[in-house]
């Protein structure tokens, strides 16, 4: 197929339509990776809680700066009003983090609704902020039986509709109630180096992308849109 180069896009904003350019993709940040934790579970002996600990003390062991997120108290979405102390805990740890760890336990074949309540108190949108954009996500599930995918999957669905980086590797424990000690430490096994992995991936991705998730989530459809909002504003002005 030839190349006609701009002559050839016809349907295209040329004003909006920017070429990637390698040196917008420096690093330029020197503070540790910023990495908030959720769990899906209430539970006394949580099995997802014990996991996401464990997750921290890696990412910890890595460089990052992790925070745990305790959703007792959380109430559900849309039962009360956005300034609740727990919803605005939740909120401002969203927009502290550069990267995220999902821990669910899988009930019923699915993510809990500990877990999917917590997703949905943070908004896709917050005025001109977009708190989970760009951001990285690692994603991980508890299992009571065999060994099954179906809550990191729809946690990966719920990370593309956040508009987040979700890494390719990922953790599910099978039979969670044997791969813990009575302290709630995790026992060795392939799961848990399976942890390590993902852990140690989701720090790559975070200080390979965080500096340049702006850049990276800047879309051609938006610019675009933004501008002719601003033009109809400034229109609209001088009538």
């Amino acid at each position: 197929m030839a190349n006609n180069g701009a002559d050839d896009l016809h349907n295209v904003v040329h004003d909006h339509l920017h070429i990637p350019a390698a040196e917008k993709l420096a690093a330029t940040a020197s503070h540790k990776p910023r990495i908030l934790l959720l769990y899906g579970s209430l539970r006394a002996r949580s099995y997802s809680r014990f996991l996401t600990m464990e997750a921290a003390r890696l990412l910890e062991h890595f460089g990052a700066e992790a925070k745990i997120y305790d959703p007792h108290g959380l109430p559900l979405p849309d039962d009360v009003p956005e300034t609740h102390p727990k919803v605005q805990e939740l909120r401002e740890l969203a927009a502290w983090s550069e990267g995220q760890v999902w821990c669910s336990p899988e009930r019923h074949g699915a993510m809990s609704g500990v877990m999917k309540s917590q997703i949905d108190w943070i908004p896709l949108s917050s005025g001109a902020i977009r708190p989970t954009q760009g951001k990285t996500l690692a994603v991980m599930q508890v299992s009571g039986g065999s060994q099954s995918f179906n809550a990191v999957n729809q946690m990966r669905v719920l990370g593309r509709w956040m508009r987040m980086i979700t890494i390719p590797n990922q953790s599910s424990v099978a039979k969670a109630f044997t791969e813990f000690d009575e302290d709630g430490r995790m026992k060795p096994s392939s799961y848990y180096d399976r942890v390590v992995d993902v852990m140690e991936e989701l720090v790559k991705f975070t200080l390979l992308t965080r500096d340049r998730a702006d850049y990276l989530v800047d879309r051609y459809s938006e610019r675009k849109e933004s501008a002719e909002e601003l033009s109809r504003r400034v229109n609209q002005r001088s009538i």
